[in-house]
């Protein structure tokens, strides 16, 4: 059985586990305080060019994102969001939980843009009963997005701009950001986002650590106390030099940028696999999550050998599901998942644009 429904199915990269290994017994002081994890915040201020950022390690991505959003809102605020963020559907009103609404904004290819934020904005600025709403008062973006999508430099700067405009702090989730960077046609950098956001979060769960994720503040107010917060919303590790080694590992000689490509490019092989079998797509993504539409009839006999996500009904013979690829992907795995497809196809006797 071969496991392509998400991109942590597998333990840590090989490296990172022999650096757990190599450091098993040294004593450190713990909650983030050791050397490991000073040195992995000063690798990160290097690849993001940001020497002034405050970094922190936290154990989950739904820990982060609620931790970082009750830490920028006041009371009577919420956060502006796709209706596909992840806030919004797939950490089970978490947001909510802390006592702040996700104002949800329709997506476009599973991004939201500036005029939208503007807009929104606007309309609770010049609403006659605005103190009865709950008032805008952050933003919320995820690179890449749930559908695989990836905001280009020019869509970031042009919703940093209006962020700044309306003093709206912008949060982009980084869970998945070594797969947006490695993208065919990124042209956004770790420096950019130092530069145009407020804080984001560097994703180490789905990109080879055993879990965590190292947040990147550039906002001076949220910086203040924000380590307070990370005890309070319960994201703050005791051994936190576990988490130190593992982004000190990932960092220090590439192995993170590394990671990211080698899940791509064999994202990019599936894909043209299965646009050779006939194929479309439900989004266009060029990141390591994958969305192809096939026929119901394929995908019992194709459960039989892997896994994947049911995504959506296109129709009433046709389910958009979702590949991902990882760190621990291997070419042998996707040659032997594009097989299985064909041979499946081949058995239904289906026409060659049945997949379509």
């Amino acid at each position: 059985m071969t496991r392509f429904e998400c991109d942590y199915t597998q333990g840590a990269h090989p490296r990172i586990l022999q650096r757990l290994l190599e450091t098993n017994m040294e004593q450190t002081s713990g909650y983030g305080t050791d050397e490991h994890c000073e040195r992995a915040r000063g690798l990160i201020r290097q690849a993001c060019e940001a020497d002034r950022a405050d970094v922190h390690f936290l154990v989950g991505g739904t820990q982060t994102n609620t931790t970082v959003i009750a830490a920028l809102l006041r009371p009577h605020q919420g956060v502006l969001s796709a209706d596909t963020g992840h806030i919004a559907g797939h950490e089970t009103g978490a947001i909510e939980s802390t006592g702040h609404k996700v104002l949800t904004l329709p997506h476009q290819n599973g991004k939201i843009t500036a005029e939208q934020v503007r807009e929104a904005y606007e309309a609770h600025l010049n609403d006659g009963a605005k103190e009865h709403l709950v008032q805008p008062g952050m933003v919320y973006i995820s690179q890449s997005t749930e559908n695989g999508t990836i905001y280009n430099l020019a869509e970031l700067q042009d919703l940093s701009a209006v962020c700044r405009q309306y003093g709206l702090p912008l949060f982009v989730d980084g869970a998945r950001l070594g797969y947006a960077l490695a993208a065919e046609g990124s042209d956004v950098t770790l420096a950019d986002l130092a530069r145009l956001t407020d804080v984001f979060y560097i994703g180490g769960t789905k990109l080879g650590a055993l879990m965590g994720e190292a947040v990147v503040i550039m906002n001076e107010a949220l910086k203040r106390d924000f380590r307070y917060l990370i005890k309070q919303r319960g994201g703050l590790l005791a051994k936190g030099r576990l988490l130190g080694i593992q982004f000190e590992t990932l960092f220090e000689d590439g192995l993170y940028f590394e990671i990211s490509r080698h899940a791509v490019s064999l994202a990019m092989k599936l894909r043209s696999g299965l646009q050779e079998l006939g194929c479309g797509f439900l989004h266009n993504s060029p990141t390591n999550q994958q969305f192809p539409i096939l026929p119901n009839a394929l995908l019992e006999e194709l459960r039989t050998k892997h896994t994947f996500t049911t995504w959506e009904k296109v129709d009433e013979k046709h389910t958009a599901v979702r590949f991902c690829t990882s760190w621990g992907t291997t070419e042998e795995e996707v040659d032997e998942l594009l097989a299985d497809l064909q041979g499946v196809k081949q058995k239904e006797q289906m026409p060659a644009d049945a997949l379509c």
